[in-house]
């Protein structure tokens, strides 16, 4: 037997938001299929290898599916963070953004595509390939040889579709093999807001601005609001777009400048701009972040990626901070 993946008190937050068809029977089992997927992503396991206390695999592994397609996941996480706000426990006093990188397991490598989307995206990447010219001069490529040409595009060709699937499943390739990288946002109590998943290789600054708008808490009454008083970051996040975005929207910035941009700033005299300050003291607070980078990689199947489309690992991201939200609102309600 495993450990109880969910109590009764936890569950009354998650069943409102399963969908059970307008039509036909009330599915059984749904706990047991949603706690199926808590150990999924809680342990990193198969889904072949689930225990049969949860029912049978395939069909947990479907009913997961279908709740990701339908949004269940983000939606719960919206959800709680709303009853959360309801009861004056969201605190958008300072919020914190960061990001990790997620090592991709060689499970989660050939993501299927259809050969439709493979055929589209293969003649868009050849055109920009031709559109950036060919190396070598006229008589060099006159030159060669017929075959050897063609195994040279052949082996091209083959780079180019690799390429393409990491691409669409938003894996990245370093030295550490191939990698996704998590951008979120925390409130001032450590719980999540918000997540962006890319590729490893993305930087964090040009993703700044997307997870900042994915910052949605709705209230009792009114729009959800979306502007925190104050947006913390490391120095990564430092550039002029994202502080003249902080700044258009009236959130107060306490983002460190970065050496380099601090000299040619210097450089410029008074063309370079006003010196860039930040509050220190409120800078410290910035570790909510990263201990709720802690907090979501305490599951395997997070800290690993195994899942091969970038949907299901984004929602059991989504799951990971829904539990964790439960788990703050139990403690309040009970």
């Amino acid at each position: 037997m495993t450990r109880m993946q969910l109590a009764d008190e936890e569950w009354e937050f998650i069943e409102p938001y399963l969908p059970i068809g307008e039509y036909g029977p009330y599915p059984e089992r749904l706990r047991q299929q949603f706690a199926g997927a808590i150990w999924r992503f809680k342990t990193g396991g198969q889904w072949r290898e689930m225990p049969q206390e949860f029912g049978a695999w395939s069909t947990v592994h479907n009913r997961f599916r279908q709740w990701r397609d339908a949004g269940v996941f983000e939606a719960l996480l919206e959800g709680l963070i709303a009853e959360a706000a309801k009861q004056g426990e969201v605190d958008l006093s300072l919020v914190s953004i960061d990001s990790t990188t997620a090592r991709a397991h060689h499970d989660a490598a050939g993501m299927h595509l259809g050969q439709d989307v493979i055929t589209a995206l293969e003649k868009a990447a050849a055109e920009e390939e031709k559109a950036r010219g060919k190396r070598g001069g006229l008589e060099e490529q006159n030159g060669r040889d017929a075959e050897a040409d063609s195994e040279r595009e052949e082996r091209r060709r083959i780079r180019r579709r690799r390429k393409l699937r990491l691409k669409a499943a938003l894996l990245g390739r370093s030295r550490g093999g191939q990698t996704s990288k998590v951008h979120l946002a925390a409130d001032r109590n450590c719980r999540p807001l918000a997540f962006v998943l890319t590729a490893g290789q993305a930087e964090d600054s040009p993703q700044f601005i997307p997870v900042l708008g994915k910052i949605r808490v709705r209230g009792p009454v009114g729009r959800p609001r979306t502007r925190p008083d104050a947006v913390a970051a490391d120095k990564a996040y430092s550039s002029r777009g994202n502080r003249a975005h902080l700044h258009g929207r009236g959130i107060k910035a306490v983002i460190p400048e970065k050496k380099d941009q601090a000299a040619n700033r210097k450089k410029k005299g008074s063309g370079g701009g006003r010196p860039v300050s930040h509050d220190a003291d409120v800078y410290k607070e910035r570790n909510t972040v990263e201990r709720l980078i802690n907090k979501l990689k305490a599951w395997r199947g997070i800290a690993t990626r195994y899942d091969k489309t970038p949907d299901s690992y984004l929602a059991g991201l989504h799951l990971r901070a829904s539990m964790i939200w439960i788990k703050d609102l139990t403690q309040t309600t009970h």
